[in-house]
């Protein structure tokens, strides 16, 4: 098992850039597609607390229902986000890439560099 893994979207041009940029520095990650396995509330709380940045700032909002859901709102709850990622996973902003080094949302591509 690699000591990096993506969670990945491998419809999405710049999660394909980061597992290319992962491959290229000489690895090769484990490769979650969450929109297929899906998140639990324990994970995210976990990959959250890991990167040090609230459930909020890995939201998802284009192209998704979290306008709708009222998950933009400034009152909504790291909690009540969570559970809402949870329900639907495209919630979730992507790619995350945990390595031993910490866990980003390398969204631009290049803060990848910064986990290798």
């Amino acid at each position: 098992m690699s000591d990096i893994t993506i969670f990945h979207n491998p419809n999405c041009g710049t999660s394909r850039n980061v597992l290319a940029m992962i491959r290229e520095a000489g690895h090769e990650p484990t490769i979650v597609e969450y929109l297929k396995t899906g998140w639990t509330h324990d994970q995210l709380e976990d990959l959250t607390a890991r990167a040090g940045v609230s459930a909020r700032e890995w939201l998802r909002i284009r192209n998704t229902r979290a306008e709708e859901l009222g998950l933009t709102r400034s009152d909504a709850a790291d909690k009540t986000i969570i559970a809402a990622m949870v329900a639907d996973p495209v919630l979730v902003e992507r790619p995350i890439v945990a390595t031993p080094k910490g866990v980003k949302l390398c969204r631009p591509k290049e803060r990848v560099l910064d986990l290798l």
